[in-house]
């Protein structure tokens, strides 16, 4: 089937390359003229595990292309996925202006019948919000054309698999040829098992943010209850075994750490307790798991303060992980941004390395006072007063203790993510601190 995909980010980059694994003809378009030569020229804007491998393949046997031509994506897809950005607004409410715009676009050039699915993660309405805009647009065209939604449900390091292996797909359809037409792309993935939930729009677009927003809740009760734990002398990783073994609560997003970040909890939180705040219903709960996420960043801060006192502008610390989590490069809402900033305004100065996002941390920040980029791991830790553990990447999880000893000034490690054993670290000559243990 012919796809043409609206936007060549995170969600649109993925969804495009995978579906043209399955087999159908996708086109992606973006105005951004050097993304589009980069992905053209064989390169990848984002780190993402297997989608290099997965996009240089269908781009060379021609089953993925790109282009900045919004007239040719519209001529070439029967059905157009919109996956542009939804930045919070001011109010934490998401911004449609670039999903309108891409509407106004498609509804410009649209001369034959489309359905136009909204990939992005937009509020309850914004389906509505896409016809009117098609529909003015275009002003008395007689034209057939319907907008459906398909959230995604993709977790970054992980998105590829999450694409090619769904737990699930949902579609909020309007009518029963939409639907048809979904199942049809998607039938691939259900032909041992049905995996599609078919709704109506509304619905589906609900059902993202709330499985957003139980997520981001189950990881601050988790941080919560880690602050509790350690006022009252509890380690939270029993706590955390003890709970999880229950099935009705798993194990997945209970782990105590230093908060949660990304393009996709901080923004979708916001969303929806912006949402509930526009219908006249005061989101208690989802606001105060907002609460406590902004709380969880500057608690590894606070511990390095208790430890080293409130003027830092003698003391040096290395920083392990700068991503959001580990297999991206994303830092969008990082816990590493708050924890970096609130140390430099305490006058520390920072070493800092990440095994993929250093070049995002070098345009967000450039060359800055006080900020030390490393190549690796060890040279970060270089005559640093202090290791603090912010991302738990797979090599920081087996370090040589003695190694690190050795080139910090103190052995003092601050585990923003509870990946190592006390006992060991102290066994070894560390002074050890972590979250919500004793």
């Amino acid at each position: 089937m012919k796809i043409s995909i609206f936007g060549t980010g995170y969600v649109g980059l993925v969804t495009g390359a995978c579906l043209a694994e399955i087999g159908h003809d996708v086109l992606c378009v973006d105005n951004d003229k050097g993304k589009i030569k980069k992905l053209k020229n064989g390169g990848i804007p984002i780190y993402e595990p297997g989608l290099e491998e997965v996009v240089t393949t269908n781009f060379e046997n021609g089953r993925l292309k790109f282009t900045t031509s919004a007239k040719d994506a519209v001529d070439h897809g029967r059905i157009i996925f919109i996956a542009v950005g939804t930045p919070a607004d001011e109010d934490g409410s998401a911004d449609l202006s670039a999903v309108l715009a891409v509407a106004g676009e498609i509804a410009t050039h649209m001369t034959e019948p489309r359905l136009i699915v909204n990939k992005s993660t937009v509020p309850v309405g914004s389906a509505d919000k896409v016809r009117k805009k098609i529909k003015d647009t275009l002003n008395g065209r007689d034209i057939d054309f319907d907008v459906a939604s398909n959230p995604e449900f993709l977790k970054e390091g992980a998105a590829v698999r999450d694409f090619m292996r769904p737990d699930r797909i949902v579609i909020g359809c309007a009518t029963q040829e939409s639907e048809d037409l979904l199942r049809e792309i998607y039938s691939s993935f259900v032909r041992q098992r049905d995996r599609i939930i078919a709704m109506d729009v509304r619905s589906a677009e609900l059902t993202k943010y709330a499985a957003n927003a139980m997520l981001a809740t189950k990881i601050s009760f988790m941080n919560e209850l880690s602050r509790i734990a350690e006022a009252v002398g509890a380690d939270i990783e029993c706590v955390r075994t003890g709970i999880g073994s229950d099935s009705r609560i798993g194990y997945s997003f209970i782990y105590a750490g230093v908060g949660y970040g990304g393009s996709c909890f901080p923004k979708d939180v916001k969303a929806l307790a912006a949402t509930a705040r526009a219908n006249d219903i005061e989101p208690h709960i989802i606001q105060a798991v907002e609460d406590v996420n902004a709380r969880q960043k500057t608690v590894l801060v606070d511990k390095i303060v208790d430890h080293f006192g409130q003027d830092l502008t003698d003391k040096t610390i290395a920083l392990w992980g700068l991503a959001f989590k580990p297999d991206t490069d994303d830092m969008r809402e990082a816990p590493a941004r708050v924890i970096m900033e609130e140390l430099w305004d305490k006058g520390a100065t920072l070493r800092v390395y990440d095994p993929e996002a250093m070049g995002e941390a070098k345009r967000i920040y450039g060359k800055k006072d006080r900020l030390i980029y490393c190549d690796t791991a060890i040279e970060a830790c270089q005559g640093a007063d202090g290791l603090a553990l912010i991302t738990e990447w797979k090599e920081f999880r087996h370090f040589d203790i003695n190694n690190v000893k050795n080139v910090l000034k103190s052995p003092i490690l601050f585990d923003g993510r509870n990946i190592y054993d006390p006992a060991r670290l102290r066994a070894a000559g560390y002074t050890y601190y972590s979250i919500g243990r004793p």
